[in-house]
């Protein structure tokens, strides 16, 4: 059973969204937040497998409650729901510790199957969207507090990282598939898989999103 926390400060929001998965078998509604300090709270109240958290509500917003929740250690997990599908607030999210983003008029289908994404661990920006994303809105933000100034190559998540696991961040970072990194750098798909988890491990990413996030950070990559 996958349980949900849902953070909105609109009730019928909520109303709507709590009808949607309680109507899953797999899924149960543990709380409801109208604010993001209700949203940390019952995060760290009830450990929900994923926080549903909306980016704009009053007090604290949906971002730095994203941050606070994400910090606690704790295993859930944040989707985040915005309004554009590339709001910069998005961005933020992701940067905060998201494991990925929505928007807020996506299909029921597309919502359920986003929370069992980041459930079990997997990212719900598609990796064709990645790109696109952090193209856009990496150059327009500021650097993210403690950012590293030295190169990629000296940054110490990067070293724990081989060559091929090196590669392969590299390529996620500009929006390749497992498909296509299997194919092109003639890999078993399983193979390109168990890299990921390496790097995953080795640089304490938490998903794929995190990961393109700190080959950024890290100037890895750079935005075309």
């Amino acid at each position: 059973m996958t349980t949900v926390l849902i953070a909105d400060d609109q009730p019928m929001q909520r109303f709507g969204f709590r009808m949607l998965l309680e109507s899953q078998d797999d899924m149960t509604v543990v709380g409801e937040a109208a604010n993001g300090s209700e949203a940390v709270r019952l995060a760290e109240q009830y450990h929900p497998d994923v926080a549903l958290m909306d980016v704009r509500m009053p007090g604290l917003d949906g971002i730095e409650a994203t941050r606070r929740i994400v910090a606690a250690g704790n295993r859930t997990r944040v989707l985040i729901v915005t309004t554009f599908d590339l709001d910069e607030y998005a961005y933020d999210g992701l940067r905060a510790g998201a494991s990925g983003f929505l928007v807020k008029d996506a299909r029921p289908e597309e919502l359920l199957a986003g929370i069992r994404a980041v459930a079990s661990g997997d990212a719900v920006v598609a990796p064709s969207l990645t790109r696109r994303l952090l193209d856009t809105y990496v150059h327009h933000l500021p650097a993210a507090p403690g950012a590293p100034a030295t190169p990629a190559a000296e940054d110490p998540r990067l070293r724990a990282l081989t060559e091929r696991e090196r590669e392969i961040l590299t390529v996620i970072a500009q929006g390749w598939t497992n498909t296509e990194i299997a194919e092109r750098l003639h890999l078993a798909e399983s193979t390109v898989k168990t890299h990921i988890s390496r790097i995953l491990a080795k640089t304490g990413a938490r998903d794929r999103v995190q990961a393109v996030i700190l080959a950024y950070d890290t100037q890895l990559v750079a935005p075309s």
